[in-house]
């Protein structure tokens, strides 16, 4: 289908949410609202005050089919408050995982660079399915996901204009020991470095942040770099659904986040568990508590509507009460 909709200025976009009964109320910090965040971003935060209907398919299943118009006493205002606050959010996210990241280069080229400067590039470092070649889609081999990976790390010392990078260019023939390479990396290259490592040392890093084994700890950056990449790009965060669930500890091998386990607690789809976990390698990183209270005291703040609330986050039932969340004492 071709895409045959007109252009509309910021007046008849006001008109058309009008029409949709949206109370836009002053119609001048309407216009001022929609040329700061533009009309796609403003109503993806005027979602979820959609009206729905309920209806049976051709198969007699009961759907939702979701209205275009707005529930009854729907504001622009609504929306404005949800963006601020999801900026807010947005900000303690990112420097909640400017911490972990450069810590976990730290312990990376710390961990590697006991067994050798260049671990990095030792296939026994790492776990075969991760060293092996692989198929490509023509039958081919192809490299392995470790000389892919390599790859991907040379391009990117190649194009860096760090001064400690061109050091090791013009005197060490621009090879890198690992404690000196991983501040060169992103927080995608060290995850997939990560999940290639052999588990016994892949769980010497994790136990340096409390975690207990290698699965939690490969699950919980892959969510902190998604959560990192939504909110880098100035995404919409607040009730984001993670790409996959997080992985939560078994029983209570993780104190302060066994109330992720409960049975009442909600799928682990949510923001606010990728919150949880960053509050709690944080506090191995940086012992405190300091932006777990913040981002507490945000949580409280949500701004509460008769059809949203900060449930619509995935968080747990008591999240308020939990040590996590507390200053300590």
């Amino acid at each position: 289908m071709e895409y045959a909709k007109p252009w509309l200025s910021i007046e008849d976009q006001i008109e058309g949410l009008s029409r949709r009964g949206l109370e836009v109320g002053d119609r001048r910090e309407a216009g001022a609202i929609l040329r700061n965040v533009g009309y796609y971003r403003l109503t993806g935060y005027l979602y979820p005050f959609r009206q729905s209907e309920r209806y049976v398919d051709d198969d007699g299943r009961k759907r939702t089919r979701i209205l275009s118009s707005y529930e009854p006493g729907v504001r622009m205002d609504d929306a404005a408050q949800l963006i601020d606050f999801d900026r807010e959010l947005r900000m303690l996210v990112l420097e909640g995982v400017e911490r972990i990241e450069i810590a976990l280069r730290m312990q990376l080229g710390y961990s590697l660079g006991q067994r050798s400067a260049f671990a990095h590039e030792d296939a026994s470092a790492f776990l075969s399915a991760f060293t092996d070649p692989q198929m490509g889609e023509d039958g081919e081999p192809a490299p392995s996901r470790h000389e892919a990976w390599l790859e991907r790390v040379r391009q990117r010392q190649n194009n860096s204009d760090e001064a400690f990078v061109a050091h090791f260019r013009h005197k060490y023939d621009d090879r890198m020991p690992i404690w000196a390479l991983t501040e060169i990396l992103e927080l995608g290259h060290t995850s997939r470095l990560y999940g290639g490592l052999r588990n016994d040392i892949a769980t010497e890093i994790a136990g340096a942040f409390g975690v207990p084994t290698k699965q939690l700890m490969q699950s919980w950056i892959a969510t902190i770099n998604y959560v990192r990449n939504v909110a880098a790009h100035h995404s919409r965060l607040y009730n984001r659904k993670l790409v996959s669930a997080l992985k939560r500890p078994k029983g209570n091998t993780v104190p302060l986040l066994a109330h992720l386990t409960q049975e009442e607690a909600p799928k682990q789809f949510g923001t606010y568990s990728a919150l949880a976990v960053m509050a709690y390698v944080l506090e191995t990183v940086h012992p405190g508590r300091d932006w777990a209270v913040r981002v507490a005291a945000l949580l409280r703040n949500f701004p509460t509507t008769a059809r949203l609330n900060v449930g619509s986050m995935g968080v747990a039932a008591g999240w308020i009460e939990q040590d996590l969340w507390k200053e300590r004492a």
